[in-house]
């Protein structure tokens, strides 16, 4: 026994053993300390089972490293995302549908008949004075004539508008003529009547006028009438849509 502890143990055993109690005291001694570092974690080892639920947070990520693969599908929704941060380039066009009133627009009769109308007149403001030789031609459309005229009598001073049609079957409206379908052989027929008393409060008026031929042709617009019995004069102005 003597002989046993007389005999130290060598230089090269000690190290053995200090290596010996490192390696297996290390992770004890780091558990014991309360400091774990990447160095005690063998790779690829730590799993989701081992992270506490809602600890991750957005400064244990590195910036710009969650991508769409990381993220389920169908699970980003809208409160996800930032107001008015999605833009046009962020969507793909040829996945989009029409909307419902897009589709409505497909059927719309009123985009079709748009390109009947060809013309839309503007009769500027005109003064025509009483008892003028011949009437004011307001526009020519088709069989259409559209005339005004200022006519005196001793009261009062008179603008009217009449329409002549050089096709049978022609039909037209106003305030003045309920619907009346004529002939080329009936004449002009009186649209709209706005007087004005001599010595009176002066008046002014307008009329809706629409008309259409069987060839087709059409027009639809409103006419501003003003007489003045003091000056002598009736002022015209007004539009028409022309079709056919």
């Amino acid at each position: 026994m003597k002989s046993l502890m007389r005999r130290r143990p060598s230089p090269a055993m000690i190290v053995a053993l200090v290596a010996l109690f490192v390696s297996l005291s290390g992770v004890s001694y780091g558990v014991a300390t309360g400091f774990i570092d990447s160095r005690e974690i063998k790779n690829n080892e730590v799993r989701s089972i081992d992270i506490r639920n809602n600890e991750v947070r957005t400064r244990d990520l590195r910036n710009n490293e969650v991508r769409g693969i990381d993220i389920r599908n169908s699970t980003v929704q809208g409160r996800d995302i930032g107001l008015n941060t999605v833009t046009g380039e962020d969507v793909r066009e040829d996945t989009l549908q029409k909307v419902p009133s897009a589709l409505l627009a497909d059927s719309a009769t009123s985009a079709g008949s748009a390109d009947d109308v060809k013309t839309l007149k503007i009769i500027p403001r005109t003064v025509q004075p009483e008892a003028a030789s011949g009437a004011l031609v307001l526009l020519e459309h088709g069989p259409f004539t559209l005339r005004a005229e200022c006519r005196p009598n001793t009261t009062a001073t008179s603008a009217q508008i009449t329409l002549q049609t050089s096709e049978d079957d022609s039909g037209a409206r106003s305030e003045e003529t309920n619907a009346p379908v004529f002939d080329a052989s009936n004449g002009e027929q009186i649209m709209a009547v706005i007087q004005d008393a001599a010595g009176g409060e002066r008046t002014m008026d307008f009329r809706h006028i629409t008309a259409i031929a069987p060839s087709g042709k059409t027009l639809t617009g409103e006419f501003i009438l003003l007489p003045d019995a003091a000056a002598n004069t009736c002022t015209f102005a007004g539009h028409a849509a022309l079709g056919g």
